[in-house]
């Protein structure tokens, strides 16, 4: 049993701890809730304080296995960790029945009208619970340690599909009162953010021999068919971790709004939109999501403290399948420009080195503000040096090993050191690389012919030379232009090459954010026309950061992101919030709800900034 707190959670050592979930949950489109129960079982049947994490959730009652009512109380709202529902387990007693519906408040919900879909015909909702969101949906142990199985039968207006991160066990309609219930069955424990949510008018396809797609009608085919290499991805996973541990893989393309690129739900993938380009190009999002079905789902960090194991593992072996499926260099190309990215989140936090670290201590703070590419990109760089030092054959035994020795846990950076340093003791500077700020200085180089076929053109205009770029090159090249660039070079570039309006958004939003650095007009207004339609963070990010860091375009950050605050995910608004706050920007510049006009125009008076 592991001693070691959990700083996200109300879960101590040595509590009855929830080990699976039963959930009913009816879904309500007009009022935008769920009304719940939840039969929670639990590891121990001593009895005992039992503190369940929440956060908005309005409880109805609690009762025992044979019905008598539980007392419980609902403590102070904690701005990170939500509040806590306190209750004396009996002893003797190892489950607890919870009714309860969620609130508008819940941050790991987001209800679309018919408007915001590509049909334009149904609501749809779903569900986003990492990285501690899951307790606005579920009263539970919401951490990474405690993992959990769950059953869950969930009703729905009649004419809408549910679909949960699980296998489908039942469908049932009522024409009494015109729903439909599905039932799900997912026995094997993960951590609670993977139970997902989504109800809405999708359909699926059939694009591999373990796997469906599902999304909205209108959108599917060409979904099927930028994701029909998915088997080719999942036979590369399994070449490095081992057979495949969750049955069948199924994905979802989400609404625009979703705010990540994608999530590693066993049973139900989620991906954005912005990859379905029609050249495959952005497949490679599908394996990172597919590395951590071993990586974050089977072996698990202990917390947010211990993410690294989650990140650092996925995007190691990202780039393994990457380089299995469509070579070296390209895999090599992701990891270079990633470099990039990972040394813009360390000047981010130039004043706040601890979280440049691997192992951190997030005690306080929100893991979602605190969020970079430290975890993926230092962790999958780490790994990566380690393959070096011992040799790949060597290497790659001690990989397999390590997810069939943990499977299903959760483990803290300390047992992994204990566990590595019984492979390859001293083999390269663990502490160093888990404890240190920044980079090591054995950070291994990296380069990609990408690369040096685009450093040729430097900060220059291609030419005849350069007309059969792929998607790859003009990625290298526009990430490595520098900003100002004078308005004759964007135009002469944009003309030539449509870039304002490229179908690929690494490369737009690449190109965009060079011009809106550079004052380029046209930039800046199609900046502004894409952030009403994407909600993927990654491009929220560099965009807002990008028109707020200039006087000229600060106002237009700020009407644009009022206008569009409630198209966003409760998360990406709070981790695009936090960006603003970051350059003392007022809470009022860009806040319908704390005293601005409601209007759709910015604050841009001095008090825009504090």
């Amino acid at each position: 049993m592991h001693t070691e707190t959990d700083p996200h959670s109300w879960l101590r050592p040595g509590m009855p701890r929830t080990t699976h979930v039963d959930w009913d949950a009816t879904v309500d489109f007009e009022r935008k809730r769920l009304r719940c129960s939840v039969t929670l079982t639990f590891d121990h049947a001593d009895g005992g304080e039992v503190v369940l994490d929440t956060r908005q959730l309005r409880i109805h009652g609690m009762a025992r296995a044979n019905g008598e009512p539980l007392a419980f109380t609902v403590g102070e709202t904690d701005e990170v960790l939500g509040e806590p529902l306190r209750f004396e387990l009996p002893a003797g007693d190892d489950t607890v029945r919870i009714d309860y519906e969620t609130t508008e408040d819940a941050t790991a919900l987001q209800w679309l009208a018919p408007e915001q879909t590509s049909a334009g015909t149904h609501d749809f909702l779903f569900s986003q619970c990492q990285t501690i969101h899951a307790r606005s949906m579920i009263p539970l142990h919401d951490s990474m340690s405690a993992k959990v199985g769950f059953h869950a039968r969930v009703t729905v207006p009649d004419g809408y599909t549910a679909l949960m991160s699980a296998k489908s066990a039942s469908e049932t309609a009522s024409p009494a009162d015109g729903t439909r219930t599905y039932e799900f069955e997912a026995p094997q424990p993960r951590p609670p953010y993977l139970i997902v949510l989504v109800v809405g008018n999708v359909t699926s396809r059939r694009i591999g021999p373990r796997s469906l797609i599902w999304a909205e009608p209108d959108e599917l085919p060409a979904a099927a068919e930028e994701f029909s290499g998915v088997e080719d991805l999942l036979v590369a996973a399994e070449n490095l971790y081992g057979p495949y541990p969750w049955g069948d893989l199924d994905l979802i393309v989400m609404p625009p709004s979703y705010p990540y690129g994608g999530l590693e739900n066993p049973g139900l993938t989620f991906l954005s939109p912005t990859l379905v380009l029609g050249d495959k190009s952005e497949v490679g999002v599908l394996s990172h999501e597919i590395a951590h079905h071993w990586s974050g789902d089977l072996v698990t960090g202990h917390s947010m403290n211990h993410f690294w194991v989650n990140e650092g593992f996925t995007t190691y072996a990202e780039r393994r399948i990457t380089e299995a499926t469509v070579g070296v260099d390209v895999a090599d190309l992701w990891t270079a420009l990633a470099i990039d990215d990972l040394r813009a989140d360390f000047a981010y936090f130039a004043e706040n080195p601890e979280l440049t670290r691997l192992r951190k201590d997030l005690t306080g703070q929100d893991p979602d503000t605190t969020s970079s590419w430290v975890a993926h990109e230092k962790g999958g760089l780490f790994l990566r040096a380690l393959e070096e030092k011992v040799g790949r054959e060597r290497f790659d035994a001690f990989f397999k090993q390590f997810f069939a020795d943990f499977a299903y846990r959760s483990l803290t950076t300390e047992e992994f050191l204990e566990y590595i340093d019984g492979f390859f003791p001293g083999a390269i500077d663990y502490r160093e690389w888990l404890y240190g700020d920044w980079l090591p200085a054995d950070t291994p180089k990296v380069a990609s012919r990408f690369l040096t076929e685009t450093e040729a053109v430097g900060q220059g205009l291609p030419g005849a030379a350069q007309a059969d770029w792929t998607a790859e090159h003009w990625k290298a090249y526009l990430r490595r232009l520098t900003a100002p660039k004078d308005a004759d070079f964007l135009e002469t570039l944009d003309r030539a090459h449509a870039l304002t309006t490229s179908v690929n958004l690494e490369i737009r939003v690449a190109w965009l954010t060079l011009g809106v650095r550079s004052g380029y007009a046209p930039a800046v207004m199609a900046t502004a026309e894409l952030l009403a339609g994407v909600g993927r963070m990654k491009y929220l990010k560099v965009l807002y950061d990008a028109l707020a860091d200039r006087e000229e375009t600060l106002p237009l950050a700020l009407s644009t992101y009022r206008a569009n605050r409630g198209f966003y995910h409760p998360i990406a608004r709070t981790v695009v919030e936090s960006r603003f706050e970051h350059l003392g920007i007022a809470p009022s510049a860009y806040r319908d709800d704390t005293g601005d006009t409601g209007d759709g125009s910015a604050d841009t008076s001095e008090g825009a900034r504090v």
